[in-house]
C-alpha cells in the first residue's frame, strides 16, 4: 500500500513560501530545536519528554500569544489564544524517542499514537463541537508527523457510523470502556480501511531541517 507523504514544500501554504525569516529568527530556531535534541534521555519517561516539546514550542514561536498545555487527556493541545479557555487550534501526540512500538512510521500509521489522535481529534470536533482545529501532531521529537484537519474532518468527523461508534463508546453503550478497547476495536480496523487517503507531511531531524519552523508557525498562524 502507497501513503501519501507529502513533502515539507508542497505542504506549506503558498503564502508561507513568500516569507524570508529574519536571521534572528534563524538562530532562535536552530538554538531552540538542538536544545530539544540534546535533551531527550532515553532512561526519561514519556511525561519527560512531552514537557520538552511544550518548552520548544514555546520558546520557538507561541509564547507569549498561544497557551501550550496538556487538556483533559490529550497529550497537549496549542490553544488559539493566550488562555486555556480558547479555542484549541493543535492537538499533539508526543512519545519518547524509544517507544517505537506505538510510534507511526512512513510506512505503517496504524499505530497506538495514531489511534489516540483520532480519538483526542473525536473528543475536541464532536464532544466539544470544536470546528477551529486546524492542524495535528505527532512526534518523537526526532520525526513530526503533520496531519491537515480537513483532512481529519472529512474521513473520521464526516463518517456517520464512526461517529456513532465513537458516541456509543463515550456514553459507554458499548462492551468496555477503556480506551485501549476504542483503539483495538473501533479506531484500528477503521484507520486500516482508509490508510491510503490520508495524506501527511513528515518531518525528520536527521533527514530534513529546511521549511520546519515556517511550518511549525503555519500550525497556528495560517
Amino acid at each position: 500500500m502507497i501513503l501519501k507523504e507529502l513533502k515539507p514544500k508542497k505542504a506549506l501554504n503558498k503564502a508561507f513560501l513568500k516569507v524570508k525569516p529574519s536571521r534572528p529568527q534563524i538562530e532562535g530556531f536552530k538554538n531552540n530545536l538542538l536544545n530539544l535534541l540534546d535533551r531527550t534521555n532515553d532512561k526519561e519517561s514519556e511525561e519527560f519528554h512531552k514537557n520538552l516539546v511544550i518548552d520548544f514550542l514555546k520558546r520557538t514561536y507561541y509564547d507569549p500569544n498561544h497557551f501550550i498545555n496538556t487538556k483533559g487527556r490529550n497529550d497537549l493541545v496549542i490553544h488559539n489564544g493566550n488562555t486555556a479557555k480558547s479555542s484549541v487550534g493543535v492537538i499533539v501526540e508526543a512519545k519518547k524517542p524509544t517507544n517505537k512500538m506505538e510510534m507511526i512510521t512512513t510506512k505503517k500509521l496504524n499505530a497506538k499514537a495514531f489511534q489516540e489522535l483520532v480519538l483526542y481529534y473525536l473528543r475536541e470536533r464532536i464532544t466539544h463541537k470544536n470546528l477551529e482545529v486546524k492542524y495535528l501532531v505527532i512526534t518523537n521529537i526526532n520525526e513530526w508527523f503533520i496531519f491537515d484537519a480537513a483532512l481529519f474532518d472529512r474521513l473520521f468527523a464526516q463518517n456517520k457510523n464512526l461517529v456513532k461508534q465513537f458516541n456509543d463508546f463515550e456514553d459507554g453503550r458499548l462492551a468496555d470502556i477503556k480506551t485501549d478497547f476504542f483503539y483495538r476495536q473501533i479506531a484500528e480496523p477503521f484507520i486500516g480501511g482508509i490508510t491510503s487517503e490520508i495524506e501527511f507531511t513528515t518531518l525528520i531531524f536527521r533527514i530534513i531541517k529546511s521549511h520546519f519552523a515556517i511550518l511549525i508557525r503555519q500550525m497556528i498562524l495560517c
